[in-house]
């Protein structure tokens, strides 16, 4: 299964348009070894030709161009065989109107997010230029949906999580929380089986996304805030991350501890710009995805883009993590992660990836 992470920042990107917060301001002076990112979304594929889009950023554009996978091979042509939304929140969902170029679409969402998108929506009319420009498939929680010519299936996992901003509240007040509201994945590559979790947002750990993960041969985890309280106490706002449906990383409830005992490797995405916090390097998880969970995943070195932390001792980095393959299940090194790191040979693993 190959993988294209796309974008690892939360919504906003990073540095954030309107943020001046260290980590932010940082980046803009040089004073920090950190490199922009942009909001979350990733590719992923079977066979290299055919690619599944997780989610649509407002970036989508760029994010295609940045990879030759997603490149057209004609005239009017496009490798993205479809396109999934785990929400509907506009930094998932606000990079299908840039896709108004007269091509077919496949979009693949609950119904609840399918409405969210579609119903009282003016912008939409933008993707109805032709007949049949978008084709919508219902994804039913619990029930795996093959992607026709991808090789692979998806299925939809309920996760805590709440309705987007602009959908709140309806014409008869507050929307209660559905189901249907935020999902994550379960992505099987149907040729060999392995599987892949995608939970870019969680507000909190369930049975059922905790069998998700266990069940993996990769995962993909919410890494917006280090701490509940991210956001009020750099004054930057009056939401605590449960407020916005998010499970902290750190701490002795937040998803590093509740992990730690995955047998396969992971990664944090949708990390939020400003996170910071005593005992954890808010540069090196502002510079992008951070790997979690068992120490004998395998890290190979890539293209040199250096992120070097400011607490690190020598010989020791911290880099985005650029481009993943499951490997076959059982083995010992069942994620492998290919890292921007510096030098000729492998990088040594710093602790943040541990």
């Amino acid at each position: 299964m190959l993988i294209r992470v796309l974008g690892a920042a939360a919504g906003g990107g990073f540095p954030q348009w309107n943020c001046g917060c260290p980590n932010c301001r940082g980046l803009r002076a040089g004073t920090i070894r950190a490199t922009a990112r942009r909001q979350e979304s990733v590719a992923v594929s079977a066979d290299g030709r055919s690619w599944l889009l997780l989610n649509a950023s407002p970036e989508i554009r760029e994010q295609i161009e940045s990879f030759p996978g997603l490149h057209p091979q004609a005239p009017r042509h496009s490798p993205i065989s479809g396109i999934v939304l785990t929400n509907g929140d506009l930094d998932h969902t606000l990079g299908l109107l840039s896709l108004r170029e007269s091509y077919p679409l496949v979009l693949l969402a609950t119904d609840r997010v399918r409405a969210g998108f579609v119903e009282h929506n003016v912008l939409y009319r933008t993707l109805q230029r032709f007949p049949g420009q978008v084709t919508w498939r219902t994804l039913v929680l619990g029930a795996e949906e093959e992607v026709p010519g991808a090789g692979l299936a998806i299925e939809a996992v309920p996760v805590p999580g709440k309705p987007p901003i602009h959908l709140e509240h309806g014409p008869d007040g507050p929307r209660s929380p559905h189901p249907e509201d935020n999902i994550g994945l379960r992505i099987r590559e149907t040729a060999t089986g392995r599987r892949l979790a995608y939970f870019p947002a969680a507000g909190a750990l369930t049975p059922m996304v905790g069998k998700a993960l266990e069940d993996a041969d990769g995962v993909f985890f919410d890494g917006t805030f280090w701490s509940a309280d991210e956001l009020p106490a750099q004054g930057l706002g009056t939401k605590r991350a449960e407020d916005m449906a998010h499970l902290p990383v750190g701490g002795d409830g937040g998803s590093l501890a509740a992990l730690r005992g995955l047998r396969a490797g992971g990664v944090y995405l949708r990390v939020d710009g400003c996170q910071g916090g005593k005992g954890a390097c808010g540069c090196c998880r502002a510079a992008g995805a951070a790997a979690l969970s068992r120490s004998h995943a395998s890290f190979e070195s890539s293209v040199a883009e250096p992120h070097r932390c400011a607490s690190a001792a020598p010989g020791e980095w911290a880099a985005t993590a650029a481009l993943l393959r499951c490997s076959s299940r059982g083995g010992a090194a069942n994620f492998r992660v290919h890292l921007q790191l510096p030098g000729p040979g492998p990088g040594v693993l710093p602790p943040i990836f541990e």
